[in-house]
């Protein structure tokens, strides 16, 4: 029996799993060309607005539209290449113009065949915009630096020769007066599918390089911030820490509790501002790097490369928002510490407080129980002289009815007899609530 005959169940992402190795292909591109590429920050609303927006284009192009939303889509349409791809924050758009004579450097641009109009409606926020210009220099060779610094407004290059010095890659990192980056190519020896390897991860580059970069702002604003907060966290542990307090200076449970609260609250707000933005800065440095080692650059004399450049500046500025991240967990670490000694010291003040509470309700109690053991003593007078007196006339009742007997004799034989019996049934009274108030304070423990 084959393989394929067999009756498997597949799981549903299978065919998902393999495309997605194919969804963001390496480009085939012949030199000359003219590239220009767009990385713009967007909400998942904005996203949908963007594909209709390349939809747009497709048919103001005259060529397919794309139905389905996908992670990547380029076509074809005559000379010009359209790239459109999906990340996580953002969507770019690279734009390739491969016909006729392209002229000087950046006189001619990948946007420049774009509908009029089309470009000014694209939604969001742009973070990287940049031109490539890319050269055919095979058996020709490049110009010498000095022509080469004139595409570049005589700012200072920076330059390496990747894939062991197939190309020479050259830029400024820096926008120029058009507000936008330029790269200057020169094509040695690569095939179209090398070259398209080598502008793919050059595009990459830059664009993930600008959104490692993004975090740097905002740990240089919390900062401060992080210092104040530490130097309040510092004074209520000071205030913890004092065992002995003046009048004037006591300290009010409540109110550090409260003020600990806020700080907590502030630094939590700080947290959920910066947790994505710090952990995304670790990721997109994590492809830059990958992206920069498989350049294999080759240094051209007397400039930085590539790596040497960006990793100068980019790796601080990532440690600056690590260091950032870290000291926002270790504030929070601390605050909550603080907040659990506080605690504790507001238990151990009230258990203090409702100890005095039972201690006085104890005394009150003995006190009670005093008053009504002489509430009792008048109890049984009272009780055994009414008692007495019905006794007394019941005694009468019986001698008025013909009964001779001494009224005065039964009288007193019977005044014991009654305070005695009467003692006695209080007596049993009162052991019979002691014994039903110890029971219940049994079952309450």
């Amino acid at each position: 029996m084959s393989v394929s005959s067999l009756q498997l169940e597949m799981h549903p992402l299978r065919a998902s799993l393999y495309e997605e190795m194919h969804s963001r292909p390496f480009q085939v591109i012949p030199s000359p060309a003219r590239i220009s590429h767009l990385s713009v920050m967007c909400s998942e609303e904005q996203k949908v607005e963007q594909f209709s927006h390349l939809q747009q284009l497709c048919e103001m192009l005259g060529g397919p539209v794309p139905e389905d939303d996908l992670p990547c889509f380029q076509q074809q349409f005559g000379q010009l290449q359209v790239r459109w791809e999906q990340h996580m924050e953002f969507v770019s758009y690279t734009f390739i113009w491969l016909g006729g004579d392209h002229g000087e450097p950046f006189a001619e641009t990948g946007m420049s065949h774009l509908p009029e109009g089309w470009l000014e409606g694209i939604c969001g926020e742009v973070v990287a915009a940049f031109h490539m210009s890319i050269e055919d220099v095979r058996g020709v060779g490049e110009p010498a630096i000095p022509e080469v610094k004139k595409h570049f407004e005589s700012m200072r290059l920076v330059g390496s020769q990747p894939s062991q010095g197939a190309a020479q890659v050259w830029t400024t990192y820096r926008m120029h007066s058009d507000g936008y980056g330029r790269f200057l190519i020169y094509n040695r020896e690569m095939s179209d599918s090398q070259l398209g390897r080598l502008i793919q991860r050059l595009l990459e580059i830059e664009s993930y390089r600008l959104m490692t970069l993004m975090g740097l702002p905002m740990a240089r604003s919390i900062s401060p911030q992080l210092q104040l907060m530490d130097q309040q966290l510092s004074e209520l542990t000071q205030i913890l820490s004092v065992e002995q307090y003046d009048d004037d200076k006591c300290r009010d449970e409540r109110e550090l509790l409260g003020r600990l609260i806020h700080l907590a609250s502030r630094v939590e707000a700080y947290r959920a501002r910066s947790t994505f933005r710090f952990n995304a800065t670790n990721a997109y440095q994590g492809l830059v790097m990958q992206r920069l080692a498989d350049l294999r650059e080759d240094e051209v004399s007397g400039h930085l490369t590539l790596h040497e450049f960006i990793t100068r500046r980019m790796i601080p500025a990532v440690r600056t928002c690590k260091a950032t991240a870290d000291r926002l967990e270790d504030l929070s670490r601390r605050i909550d510490r603080v907040s659990d000694m506080l605690r504790t010291q507001v238990e151990l003040s009230i258990q203090g407080q409702n100890q005095e509470l039972l201690s006085s309700m104890d005394r009150r109690s003995r006190i009670q129980l005093m008053m009504q053991h002489t509430v009792e003593g008048l109890s049984v007078a009272a009780i055994s002289y009414y008692t007495i007196g019905l006794v007394k006339i019941f005694i009468g009742v019986l001698y008025d009815q013909g009964l001779h007997i001494d009224k005065s004799l039964s009288l007193g034989i019977s005044m014991p007899l009654v305070i005695v019996t009467v003692a006695l049934l209080t007596r049993r009274i009162h052991s019979k609530f002691s014994k039903l108030a110890a029971d219940s304070a049994e079952k309450s423990k």
